[in-house]
């Protein structure tokens, strides 16, 4: 078994576009969509209309939560962009689409955690708002009603392996749109990759394990980046262009 896991689109077409090119040139043809396909100042519907192409097994993330159980006007900026953008069909399909899912009876796919689609699994805040590593002991807790030997997640956009104690597998294929960003909860933060490229993972089954290999894909990022700034949402114009969110915009965003 071989097969391509993406996630955190964030509306990204053109990131997602080079992805799909990429797995396609790697001769794969199954495909998993951890979720957060669309909330962003970007291109929603591009990314809906790429999507509707592909045969993706998919679950929902948080922002594709909130796209649906939100009032427009009580939706967070990117959000309500995102909304406004999208088709009433894409918003119908979001509806379908479960928390969590086990794939052939082997693969468990989450978003955030199997509890919770809006917390970190493999990362942890501190009070003073760095990203760390979790402890391995809280990483295990929180997988220890999962049998399954390969677990997927995603949510932190940041690409991942860890393996357990007992030989299982947790995997975040980072994010494919949104390399770096800001966050208020539970205390303000940022999420760096360092780099602008778009992530994802590809897993293969072998004799002795699961392999993987964390892919980064060139794209014209700062296409994006220039979007975005028309948007005036200098944040994601700055992560999409350097992966990083300097200080002096991180003060300017939270401080807000």
């Amino acid at each position: 078994m071989k097969f391509a896991a993406i996630a955190d689109i964030h509306g990204n077409s053109l990131a997602l576009q080079a992805v799909l090119e990429d797995i396609e040139n790697e001769g794969i043809t199954d495909i998993v969509n951890l979720g957060d396909f669309f909330s962003s100042p970007l291109d929603a519907e591009g990314t809906a209309e790429l999507l509707r192409g592909i045969n993706a097994v998919s679950i929902r993330g948080n922002h594709d939560r909130w796209l649906i159980e939100e009032a427009p006007e009580e939706m967070g900026r990117s959000d309500k962009i995102a909304h406004d953008q999208l088709a009433s069909e894409t918003l119908d399909w979001i509806r379908t689409l479960s928390a969590t899912m086990v794939w052939r009876d082997e693969i468990f796919l989450c978003h955030g955690t199997p509890e919770d689609d809006n917390t970190y699994w493999l990362e942890q805040v501190t009070p003073d708002g760095r990203v760390r590593s979790a402890a391995l002991k809280d990483i295990e807790a929180k997988a220890q009603d999962i049998p399954q030997k390969l677990i997927l997640c995603a949510h932190t956009h940041l690409a991942r392996t860890v393996a357990l104690a007992d030989g299982r597998l947790i995997v975040n294929p980072g994010s494919v749109g949104c390399p770096a960003y800001i966050d208020i909860e539970p205390t303000p933060h940022k999420v760096q990759a360092g780099h602008p490229n778009a992530c994802y993972a590809i897993l293969e089954k072998r004799a002795a394990g699961w392999s993987v290999t964390h892919r980064q894909v060139p794209y014209d990022n700062l296409e994006m980046a220039r979007l975005a700034m028309d948007r005036a949402a200098p944040s994601w114009a700055e992560g999409l262009a350097t992966g990083w969110i300097s200080n002096e915009t991180f003060a300017s965003i939270t401080a807000a």
